[in-house]
């Protein structure tokens, strides 16, 4: 049922747009912010500008007024902002941050309560198109989520072209095009945000902006009201791409700003009306602001990632474990299974990976290890395989949902290496079946796309995808067929270098490093492996290579570790060191490799950490230029004479931010900046938040809602388990739970919520549950409706679940941003 109602309100929101808002101008309805090419449904491509009436572009519109309509439309502006700011983010290949962003809008959107609020004004302006915007948000979240960069740019076209129509539809058509001119030039300031990440991203969300400029009706008004800021535009993003082809970060992002400040210059012409320009150029600021934020946290991936490397390492340590069982050497085998067992009972991926999937972390606990370890004692050859299968499983899942976009696949590049290590022992050995057994089955895992391996590398490089599957990968396993050992090492040396190259193209520095770090630890438990079976000698000289290969460069590990940590990355080659040392000199090579690990490990998330703060002085930068262009600004002396509070309190929020670029003096800025808007638009009385409020308004409580017999205060003492529901989401999203058992789901964040089963989605012969007491789903979206079943802040629900199975179920005013979740009840 959900999945079609989120449909509906998808097909509902373009039938909208295309028919026009009721009460709205006539005005044309296509976005000047479309995002894909030849896509379908109101997503229309950048080069088509018409409309069924082009009245509006066939004069200059009369000079605009300021309102409170117009305040509330730059907030929406500077929310379609944000929009782009997501899938320029998506472009760079950071679809987390991305998706981050895009489930910030949608919570601060919620958030934006009271009568002349974001979001109580666009379910005013017409409740379709409202939930339209909602639904596509959330579309736009999963997508990044999934790494897919088309359905993100249609999802944010959508959600543009809605909130764009709902600005047309409140204010007239000199402020609709100045917002739009505004948005443009904060589209362009993009680029230099994901500059200093990817510079062919930058050219790329230059270059869209600029199509999307040429195809809209404020083109021609701008060159009519100011060719002068006409000209600047079009030349200061010309200077953008080619400042960032030429990888000139500095000189871009110069760039960018000349041509976010022609825009706003042509916006006054356009609008006519001082006081409408100024309240969205102050919309511009907020979106700065938060462009500023989002460099900040760039230039690495999250501790998601780190924990998703150290999963991966489990799986070379166990596969290691397979090949000792194989070569009879049981104990050892089991030994290896128990020591990981023992390292991720005290890891910091142990709980990671048990919150990113229940199931998986059972998976690989109980189904895994645990049954390897028996199958290993009991000498079932059947067994062992089907446990290392199912670890296998489980630990993919695990890293498919703790990363996102290319970075599972790097990781599975990193694993790939370390088997590709382990043919290369096998046949050292003299064992070419076996060699070929493991290179085979490469093969056939990379053609099954685990991890989305396949997929990413051929879109990453065509060259590089044949270089490794065609040339070496294909080529190992034919010499090792016929027994070539010297064809067949290089062939596999060839596949490893060309898997290395394809983790620093997908990749950041700290992605190839963590995909590098468990690489290297892998090769230590190998010379453990190898000297286990006597062969001390190749147990040195695997450690030889793989130092070396840190000494080289390693993709940038080498450097990275050190700047991430010194004292660490000293220990870590001195660990390294003794594992040959201990192999050479009859020590025990595998409490070496197991001390060696330790080091490794810490290195992934060393360098994960460090490289969250490699642009904090870019993004201070930012920060900065929004003061600078302030104090030089038109809007300046408006604010000031508008209202000096508002003035000065803008002005400290802005400094605060800019010294600590936190988020809680970002919420204080952006609302101080929500209340400017009001002011300069001459409707401060009428401002969403007071002059004290440091956010946008998170609720504290509705007396219009209302509970229910289960919704109680805080948490009962008897709960057995207690689910957060944070602002669009419920975390964890999965829980397993066991018959007779209590779950409290507690408001912790956002606006408040419901807790609904899916009337479908919960086993035969279990009685609906639902806040408010409800006996149907339809009755609890009727309730609803009249505000029944809500959870507010200091409140949970509570429910006892007697029947085994999976239940299904969503937060009612946040189902389309994705907030769903499931309980597997166990007997």
């Amino acid at each position: 049922m959900h999945q079609t109602r989120r449909g509906v309100l998808r097909t509902t929101g373009a039938a909208l747009l295309v028919g026009g808002l009721a009460g709205c101008n006539e005005a044309n309805s296509e976005s000047t912010a479309t995002e894909t090419s030849g896509s379908t449904g109101t997503s229309s491509s950048s080069e088509s500008s018409g409309s069924t009436d082009t009245s509006s572009s066939e004069s200059e519109p009369e000079a605009a007024t300021a309102s409170a309509e117009t305040a509330v439309a730059a907030e929406w502006n500077a929310m379609r902002a944000r929009l782009f700011d997501a899938v320029a983010l998506g472009t760079a290949g950071s679809f987390a941050d991305g998706a981050s962003v895009a489930q910030n809008v949608f919570a601060r959107f919620e958030q934006s309560s009271g009568e002349w609020g974001a979001h109580e004004q666009l379910e005013a302006t017409n409740e379709q198109v409202y939930e339209s915007f909602e639904s596509n948000l959330g579309e736009l979240g999963s997508a990044l989520e999934a790494g897919s960069l088309d359905e993100a740019r249609d999802a944010a076209s959508d959600a543009d072209q809605q909130l764009q129509s709902a600005i047309r539809g409140r204010t007239d058509a000199g402020t609709a095009a100045a917002f739009d001119l505004q948005l443009l030039g904060t589209r362009v300031k993009n680029a230099a945000v994901v500059a200093p990440v990817d510079a062919e991203a930058a050219v790329t969300v230059a270059e869209r902006a600029m199509e999307a400029f040429e195809a809209s009706e404020v083109h021609d008004l701008v060159e009519e009201a100011d060719s002068e800021s006409y000209g600047a535009f079009e030349g200061g993003v010309e200077s953008v791409v080619d400042a960032a082809d030429s990888g000139d970060v500095e000189a871009a992002q110069s760039a960018a700003d000349d041509a976010l400040a022609a825009a706003v210059s042509g916006s006054y012409a356009v609008s006519g009306t001082p006081a409408v320009a100024g309240t969205g150029h102050l919309s511009t600021y907020q979106a700065e602001a938060f462009d500023a934020a989002a460099l900040s946290g760039l230039g690495g991936p999250s501790t998601d990632f780190a924990h998703a490397a150290a999963l991966t390492l489990y799986r070379a340590r166990v596969d290691d474990a397979g090949w000792l069982y194989a070569a009879g050497e049981s104990d050892a085998a089991r030994s290896a299974v128990r020591s990981v067992f023992q390292h991720f009972e005290g890891a910091r991926a142990h709980e990671a990976l048990e919150e990113a999937s229940e199931e998986a972390y059972t998976g690989f606990e109980d189904d895994g290890l645990s049954a390897l370890i028996e199958a290993i004692d009991a000498g079932d050859d059947e067994g062992v395989s089907s446990a290392i299968s199912t670890i296998h499983e489980s630990l993919v899942t695990g890293v498919t949902t703790l990363g996102s976009g290319p970075e599972p696949a790097v990781l599975e590049a990193g694993y790939f290496r370390s088997r590709l290590g382990d043919a290369r022992e096998l046949f050292e050995a003299g064992d070419m079946a076996g060699a070929r057994a493991v290179a085979q089955g490469l093969f056939q895992t990379f053609e099954a796309n685990e991890a989305d391996f396949h997929e990413t590398l051929e879109e990453t490089s065509a060259e590089l995808y044949e270089t490794f599957e065609e040339e070496h990968l294909v080529g190992a396993i034919e010499a090792l067929d016929a027994g070539n050992a010297e064809e067949a090492d290089a062939h596999l040396t060839g596949a490893m270098g060309a898997l290395l190259q394809f983790e620093a193209e997908a990749g950041t520095v700290a992605h190839v490093s963590d995909a590098e770090a468990g690489f290297m630890a892998a090769r230590g438990f190998d010379a453990s492996g190898v000297a286990a079976l006597g062969r001390t000698e190749r147990a040195a000289t695997i450690v030889q290579e793989t130092f070396a290969g840190f000494e080289e460069g390693a993709g940038g590990f080498h450097e990275a570790l050190e700047e991430a940590d010194e004292e660490l990355y000293e220990t870590f080659e001195a660990e390294l060191s003794a594992i040959s040392e201990a192999a050479s000199g009859d020590g025990d090579v595998t409490a070496a490799a197991q001390a060696f690990n330790a080091e490794a490990v810490a290195a992934m998330y060393a360098v994960v950490r460090s490289s969250g703060d490699s642009f904090g002085g870019m993004a201070g930068a930012l920060a900065q230029d929004v003061f600078v262009d302030f104090e030089e600004a038109r809007v300046h002396e408006l604010l000031e004479e508008a209202d000096e509070g508002t003035y000065e309190t803008f002005e400290e929020r802005l400094g605060a931010f800019i010294e600590s670029m936190s988020g809680e003096t970002l919420s204080a800025f952006a609302a101080a900046t929500l209340r400017a808007q009001f002011a300069v638009a001459g409707a401060l009385d009428r401002a969403p938040v007071d002059a004290g409020e440091g956010d946008s308004g998170e609720s504290g409580g509705d007396s219009d809602l209302q509970g229910g017999p289960n919704v109680v205060e805080g948490i009962p003492d008897d709960a057995d388990h207690v689910v957060a529901m944070q602002a669009v989401a419920f975390e964890p999203k999965e829980l397993t739970v066991s018959v007779g058992d209590t779950v409290a789901f507690e408001h912790v964040g956002g606006e408040p919520h419901t807790v609904f089963a899916y009337e479908d989605e919960i086993p035969e012969g279990a009685a609906y549950w639902a806040s408010g007491g409800f006996e149907s789903q339809e009755a609890a979206e009727a309730g609803w409706e009249e505000g029944a079943g809500a959870i507010q802040a200091g409140e949970s629900y509570v429910h006892t679940f007697e029947t085994p199975g999976t239940h299904g179920y969503y937060c009612a005013p946040h189902e389309a941003a994705g907030m769903v979740g499931t309980i597997v009840v166990e007997e």
